[in-house]
């Protein structure tokens, strides 16, 4: 009752402010948001260059050599020798090493800035740096830029697999030199970036980030200005037209600039080659070619020089049904400035889209005799406007709901009425201006579409309109902040999703021509053909090969997979291609549409002999009913098990069985943004008492820390309340397994800590998405997962290079150390007892989670996927080896050194609801911690009392032998290591 008199009498001493000091007040340093802590995006800057009057520097170019880099050493310099065939010394740029060179320009005025380089790193982790200009950033996107690496197939035959179906080759990188002007690493922008240099003398830094190159000279030159197609066609105007026609299937013979830019096998009979029995790969790109920036490369050799059209036959189906976009190059140049935004619209069919005009006028291009180098490039620069458009709305809108909660004191209280116009008096211009500016951008982007409308169109007016039935009563948004900025429907979230939906570029291309006839065949077969090839596709389909489960033959070890198709091809391969060849042992492998199903199929004796990619729940259900195989039966087990972190098998044991291995492993850890903490001077915390210290200094700023207890909705799962139990050296259970020991003392002072961070210190209770959070700066440092790693990693490349991780915080022990315990459920892999072969199972599962297997298979699923199919392998030396940035993995190391799961127990499942049930009643009801945590024993013990008498640890409501709660030091003492006091 005090604190809500205390709230309220707070609320009347901030409403008697005067309007004219509203809490919208932007010049507030306390009201002043990250956009202003880090410098401000290329869009905003070259709007105020163009406004200042800043032109582009005109006929200037200067090369730098190595040579002439300041404070260059001689280990830095390489030898013409050691040059990869550059033919003049080098700069050698790793290992956080950066280059600096001068240059005088004779103007005020706008350049650009071109690397001669050569990649060393063949990782998909991509080689970055920034670039400083007289010391300082000019704008946020010079923080990265991306040197790309060029890839091709390791062979140009397919091969097949036991199926027939044609397979993915391995990418080799390409050593070569090649010259990047430097671009917007998100390649939202259409050009290269511009770099404000004044007159006389300036200093230029190239900083080390990430990845190997050389370096070889760097040039300061004037802006590229393309020609018009009818200039360029002036240039050929005495060039012929030929009748020759070549064809290039679009996947054969190409290079590109990322490894995941791969051949899709797509059936129909429009598509060459086909077959109606096997799964060929002919057609390249779709989802694997959506980013923006993402190049492919194709050698056409022309025997006839003259003048050529360019038609590509192509599926655009883009699942927002708006328009894509591709510039083309030629030879490595974009040839006019028409031909730097091609749009292919939405086509459910296959369409041979003939480059040219808004008329339909297709473009023609001169060819000489020899060998071309054709290139599409994905292309996200239209958007661009919306885009940034879309993060300012939601920027302020954020803002908006800051100043509204710190107005109502942040409480949701219906039954209350608000004037808050009389507070903010310009809310209904705010809502109706965000309101317009995005009816426009649905106008532009319509235009894009050229009048169809998109799923992209839809979303911004249902934006748009949210806004205005929020504009209507005003003084109501106290209470429906959920519909602005912090529900699963908002506007927020409605323009969020956009934001990662608008940039996908996705094209899938099954053949070019390169054509000076108009006679080019259709894109679509006839009807004859389509009926007739789904006859035969119907027919082969009683017989064909595939990855369903079924039972295998006597002889072949069926292991079934809970993961998608691309996995299991992949495993597939693996093993025919080593496994097999060297153990003679045959394995089948199945997807499995329903992990859930393995009990059923247990049950009805017809489960497979391995189950592998499970949560790590099912092995313990099913061992609790005499399914699984207990792997610690097999001789070598406890030295095999090594590999592991010793925390990962406690969910997976009962008193000194194993029941499965584990496959996958989740890490737990702080994510935090370099560049605000830096400008905020903001120390990364290492304990829990850290992390109070930085909260109002993060608050001032309407900023903050995130806890994964926001990220759960209503219920709290163990992954969210189990560590600070752990790290206040607190424990779920009993040793005996018999009750509950959260209301121990260490428990108790675990759990009023955890209320305490959102009753106290004010850290957020609900964040529906901390990586769209952290991805925009309201909440640049949080603790998440692998998940969120993934997430930053794939799509925030304007934040790459300015993110890092740290271990979890931790409590300070009294000798000093800290504890940071904190849990990790991934995936597992068990054996069944209904295995025909226990032997040659077990055989299996140490090959699959040996270090050799998981390294190439991650490496591969990378490199060939792309940067989100991320493997995260329980096996501990394995995961050293993946291709991820070294840092990052010893950090994640430092971190699993304290990874501790939550043994499970016939009542595991009352002690997580309870927890969570504790956190809502202290938080949100106010209730006492003492009074709430012993309600919740009382019921815990209870259910764990029945469920004991259920499976046979108790009787009469007496122990008759003890469950034992298995613990780390326990696995340790597997691998021999001395168990700790």
């Amino acid at each position: 009752m005090r604190s809500k008199m205390l709230i309220s009498l707070v609320l009347m001493l901030l409403l008697v402010v005067p309007h004219g000091v509203a809490l919208a007040e932007k010049e507030s340093s306390i009201d002043q948001t990250v956009e202003n802590v880090v410098e401000e995006r290329y869009h905003t800057v070259l709007e105020q260059w163009k406004e200042a009057g800043v032109e582009s520097a005109s006929n200037f170019e200067a090369p730098i050599s190595p040579s002439n880099f300041i404070d260059v050493t001689e280990d830095d310099l390489l030898s013409v020798k050691d040059s990869k065939g550059y033919g003049d010394r080098v700069f050698y740029w790793h290992n956080q090493k950066s280059l600096t060179y001068k240059v005088l320009v004779p103007e005020d005025g706008l350049y650009e800035l071109s690397f001669d380089y050569y990649p060393l790193s063949k990782e998909v982790v991509p080689i970055e740096g920034s670039i400083l200009v007289n010391g300082e950033f000019p704008y946020y996107e010079s923080r990265r830029i991306v040197f790309p690496v060029n890839w091709k197939n390791a062979y140009d035959k397919f091969d097949t697999d036991r199926f027939g179906n044609e397979i993915i080759p391995n990418q080799e990188a390409i050593a070569e030199w090649s010259k990047l002007t430097a671009e917007d690493a998100s390649h939202l922008q259409p050009e290269p970036l511009k770099f404000y240099l004044k007159k006389g003398s300036n200093e230029i830094k190239l900083s080390h980030l990430r990845g190997e190159m050389l370096v070889g000279n760097v040039y300061v030159h004037s802006p590229t200005k393309l020609l018009s197609y009818k200039d360029y066609s002036a240039n050929y105007a005495n060039g012929e037209k030929t009748t020759a026609i070549i064809t290039q299937e679009a996947e054969k013979g190409y290079t590109k600039n990322s490894s995941y830019i791969r051949p899709v096998a797509s059936a129909g009979s429009s598509i060459v080659p086909n077959d109606p029995k096997h799964l060929l790969l002919n057609t390249l790109g779709g989802e694997s070619w959506e980013q923006g920036g993402q190049r492919v490369n194709w050698n056409v050799s022309i025997e006839e020089e003259g003048f050529y059209k360019l038609t590509f036959k192509v599926l655009q189906n883009k699942e927002t049904g708006g328009t894509v976009f591709r510039k083309l190059r030629i030879d490595g140049d974009i040839p006019f400035a028409e031909a730097a935004q091609i749009p292919f619209e939405f086509n459910k069919k296959w369409v041979n889209a003939t480059i040219g005009d808004d008329a339909g006028e297709p473009y023609l291009f001169y060819f000489t005799k020899g060998e071309h180098e054709i290139s599409l490039e994905a292309d996200a620069s239209p958007v661009e406007r919306t885009i940034n458009k879309i993060n300012e709305v939601i920027r302020d809108m954020q803002e908006f709901a800051l100043s509204i909660k710190k107005l109502t004191g942040n409480q949701n209280d219906r039954s209350r009425g608000w004037k808050i116009s009389e507070y903010i008096p310009d809310i209904e211009d705010r809502l109706a201006n965000w309101a317009d500016q995005l009816e426009e951008e649905s106008r532009y982007v319509t235009r894009l579409s050229t009048g169809k409308q998109s799923k992209d169109i839809v979303s911004l007016n249902m934006a748009v309109q949210k806004l205005r039935t929020l504009n209507e009563k005003p003084d109501e948004i106290p209470n429906r902040l959920t519909e602005l900025t912090e529900g699963s429907s908002s506007v927020a979230q409605l323009l969020g999703s956009l934001l990662l939906e608008l940039p996908k570029q996705p094209l899938l291309v099954d053949r070019f021509y390169v054509h000076g006839s108009d006679q080019i065949p259709a894109a679509n077969a006839g009807f004859w053909k389509k009926t007739t090839d789904s006859i035969t596709r119907f027919i082969h389909s009683f017989s064909a090969g595939n990855y369903s489960a079924a039972n295998a033959d006597g002889k072949t070890i069926e292991i079934w997979v809970n993961r998608p198709r691309q996995y299991v091809e992949l495993i597939q391969n693996l093993a025919d291609q080593t496994f097999t060849p060297k153990s003679g042992i045959h394995v089948k492998f199945s997807i499995m549409p329903d992990e859930g199903k393995l009990i059923l199929a247990s049950a009805a004796n017809n489960q497979p002999d391995i189950a592998i990619g499970i949560s790590n729940w099912l092995p313990y259900e099913l061992s609790m009913r005499g399914a699984a195989v207990d792997l610690h039966e097999f001789e070598d087990f406890e030295a095999y098990s090594k590999q592991f972190s010793p925390g990962a098998f406690l969910p997976l044991i009962i008193d000194d069985s194993v029941y499965a291995l584990p496959e996958t492993q989740d890490f737990y850890v702080q994510f935090y943004r370099k560049d605000i903490l830096n400008a905020l001077n903001v120390p990364v915390p290492d304990t829990w008492d850290d992390v109070v210290k930085i909260l109002p200094e993060l608050q001032r700023y309407g900023m903050n820390y995130y806890s994964p207890i926001a990220g759960a909705v209503g219920f709290k799962p163990f992954q969210t309340t189990a560590p600070f139990i752990y790290q206040f050296q607190g424990d779920l259970y009993e040793e005996d397994g018999m009750k509950t020991a959260i209301g121990e003392e260490e428990s108790l002072r675990a759990i009023q800590f955890m209320a305490n961070l959102n009753t106290i210190y004010s850290m957020p209770m609900q964040v529906p998405n901390f990586y769209n959070h952290f991805r925009y700066s309201t909440l640049p440092i949080g603790i998440s997962n692998f998940t969120t790693y993934i997430q930053l990693t794939a799509a925030a490349p304007e934040i790459a290079g300015w993110w890092d991780i740290a271990p979890h915080p931790g409590i300070t022990q009294p000798d000093g150390t800290v504890e940071r315990w904190a849990t990790g459920s991934g995936q597992s892999a068990m054996i069944f007892k209904g295995t025909k072969d226990r032997e040659k199972s077990w055989e299996f599962l140490k090959w699959w989670m040996s270090t050799e297997t998981q390294t190439e298979f991650a490496s591969s699923l990378q490199t060939l996927y792309g940067p989100e199919y991320m493997w995260n392998t329980a096996n501990i030396e394995a995961f050293k080896k993946l291709p991820w940035p070294e840092e990052h993995k010893d950090k994640i190391l430092e971190q699993w050194e304290y990874l501790k799961e939550v043994p499970k127990t016939p009542g595991a499942y009352m002690v997580e609801r309870e927890l969570s049930n504790i956190w809502n009643r202290i938080v949100f009801d106010g209730e006492n911690t003492r009074s709430a945590v012993d309600d919740s024993v009382i019921t815990i013990n209870r259910e764990i009392s029945r469920k004991m008498e259920e499976f046979g640890y108790m009787k009469n409501g007496k122990m008759v032998r003890p469950y034992h709660i298995p613990t780390v030091e326990q696995v340790k003492s597997w691998a021999g290591e001395e168990n700790e006091d």
